[in-house]
């Protein structure tokens, strides 16, 4: 389960989607989102659907990539949709004593699933295909504006992209010791799960310390190379609207009027 966090990741491609201007992503990542939280209907959501199979294809990601980020989430996606199914009321499908289905919570069950994942891959899209630093620069022009209120538009971007960078780091990190425990005779998938919870203390520990001496080499690093925020800091490729940057703009216009069109307007 460890081996299939994909969210931090970068893939190397030629596409469409990793020429544009990482601004461009972050908003229309931001929109995706929101525009998933709309009131439900089966057009909106097939118009959604379409549009993330459109910006995968774009992205020329493998879609097991994406499916794959997806499976760690599986236990919490599957807890979400019993609750919902079992306590929204309405029309009764199933009667099990005390606990009851309805076909109302069965649709908003099936709902959240839906968004869940389709949240989880639109996020995934982006950060396939921005590098970090093009990220941390995306993040840093397109807040510009709250420099002007004092907030630390800069120092936050930064934080947000190493973060990024260190979930697939110590992905790995934590899967060779796993590893180096299974080689000793540890088993992770036997015993209740308090048992298991008990086998995973002599993984973490491990881990702390791989995180805190990675932390601080990259501080040591950041310190050799006396960095002090973002004061009078330059870009080798500083970001630039293109043509390409104002035609997605255009499209994830399009697609927000249609999805509120359908959602707010033909209900």
């Amino acid at each position: 389960m460890i081996r299939e966090m994909t969210l931090g990741q970068y893939y190397k491609a030629d596409s469409v989607l990793h020429k544009l201007d990482a601004r461009v992503k972050l908003l229309g990542t931001l929109l995706f989102v929101i525009t998933l939280f709309f009131p439900k209907s089966l057009l909106s959501l097939g118009i959604a659907t379409v549009f993330l199979a459109f910006t995968i294809k774009l992205s020329k990601v493998p879609f097991s990539m994406m499916i794959r980020g997806v499976k760690p989430l599986f236990v919490i996606i599957c807890f979400s949709a019993i609750i919902n199914m079992i306590s929204v009321g309405g029309e009764v499908l199933i009667k099990l004593g005390p606990v009851s289905i309805t076909k109302q919570g069965l649709w908003m069950a099936f709902y959240l699933v839906i968004r869940l994942v389709y949240l989880v891959i639109g996020s995934s899209v982006m950060t396939f295909t921005t590098t970090p630093n093009q990220l941390t620069d995306g993040l840093e022009k397109g807040f510009q504006f709250l420099k002007k209120v004092h907030i630390p538009v800069h120092e936050i971007a930064m934080m947000m992209s190493i973060a990024l960078r260190f979930i697939p780091i110590l992905t790995e990190e934590l899967d060779k010791i796993m590893k180096a425990q299974m080689s000793r005779g540890v088993d992770f998938e036997s015993g209740n799960i308090l048992e298991r919870g008990k086998k995973l203390i002599p993984v973490l520990v491990p881990l702390f310390i791989a995180a805190i001496r990675r932390a601080s080499d990259l501080a040591m690093a950041m310190d050799a190379r006396c960095y002090n925020g973002g004061e009078g800091k330059t870009r080798l490729h500083p970001l630039v609207y293109k043509k390409q940057d104002y035609a997605a703009y255009g499209i994830m216009l399009l697609y927000v009027a249609i999805m509120i069109f359908c959602s707010f307007i033909l209900i």
